[in-house]
């Protein structure tokens, strides 16, 4: 077989930047509107300092505004809560992110839920997936609309695709499911998770494979039938040292037609769909 194509997501998503840039500029330009992204970190994670730095930088390039609540990891619920309210009723402000995960003393889904939807440019408060779930969508949650863009820029298709998806958690693997089924993306779509018995047996049909189940190296060569596309979502630290994801890509690589790199995958796609996103709800208001 010969060498799988490479899905670039650093490269596409440079693409998708300049597109973003571009509509900002516009939307100023037109309205007056300067897209404004609002972040807000809780705890001192160091992997989630990187990830909302990294957000504010594409901002910053995209024209876009950007703002950095840091809160002390000992912020009760009612404080946090407070400041959401706040964030809701600011007009300057068109996406607000909640950086996850939070410390264990606050409850995710309580102040995930108190993001105005509207404002919501993860794509994951329950009234959008419900939109989603009914085909009609507001926002696409950010890493499975990475995840489609990077497979259907490459020019490969998810139409009639057996699409096998690891790992059922709402940032990924159940908001992808529902985006897959969407009439004009019309895949035929498996969800496999920790209770569903011989998913080798199911991932040796799999046109495509989108790993996100937060197993290092979990995906090994001999699962995979000829051919495939593999998509992977995770993302680790090695004890030796550097990167990897969910598939053991050296092993796996061999038996595809397509592959994302870890690092330089999916990553970059999701911030550039967090753009996306708050560049359209930014455009939500000059209506």
């Amino acid at each position: 077989m010969t060498a799988p194509l490479i899905l670039d997501g650093k490269k596409l998503a440079a693409q998708v930047r300049k597109e973003v840039a571009e509509k900002a500029a516009k939307l100023k330009e037109k309205d007056g509107i300067t897209p404004g992204l609002a972040a807000v970190l809780v705890g001192d994670d160091p992997a989630s300092h990187v990830y909302v730095k990294n957000k504010r930088q594409a901002c910053a390039e995209a024209g876009m505004a950007s703002w950095l609540h840091q809160l002390p990891a000992g912020t009760t619920e009612k404080e946090l809560l407070d400041l959401l309210d706040r964030l809701n009723a600011d007009t300057t402000v068109h996406g607000i992110l909640v950086q996850l995960p939070l410390p264990k003393h606050l409850d995710t889904a309580v102040i995930l839920d108190r993001i105005d939807p509207r404002k919501d440019v993860d794509g994951l408060h329950p009234d959008n997936l419900g939109l989603l779930a009914d085909g009609r969508p507001r926002y696409l949650p950010c890493t499975p609309h990475g995840v489609w863009q990077l497979v259907q820029r490459n020019g490969l298709e998810w139409a009639g695709k057996h699409v096998v998806i690891l790992g059922r958690s709402s940032i990924v693997g159940k908001s992808l499911a529902l985006l897959l089924l969407q009439k004009g993306i019309d895949a035929t779509v498996t969800v496999c998770h920790s209770r569903t018995p011989k998913p080798e047996y199911l991932l040796k049909q799999a046109d495509i494979i989108v790993a996100a189940m937060g197993q290092p190296l979990w995906l090994k060569g001999d699962m995979v039938k000829p051919g495939a596309v593999v998509v992977d979502v995770g993302i680790h630290r090695k004890s030796e040292g550097g990167l990897c994801g969910d598939v053991a890509y050296d092993e796996v690589a061999p038996h595809c037609s397509a592959i994302t790199p870890v690092p330089g995958g999916v990553g970059p796609m999701t911030i550039a769909m967090l753009l996306v996103n708050t560049v359209e709800s930014a455009s939500f208001c000059a209506q």
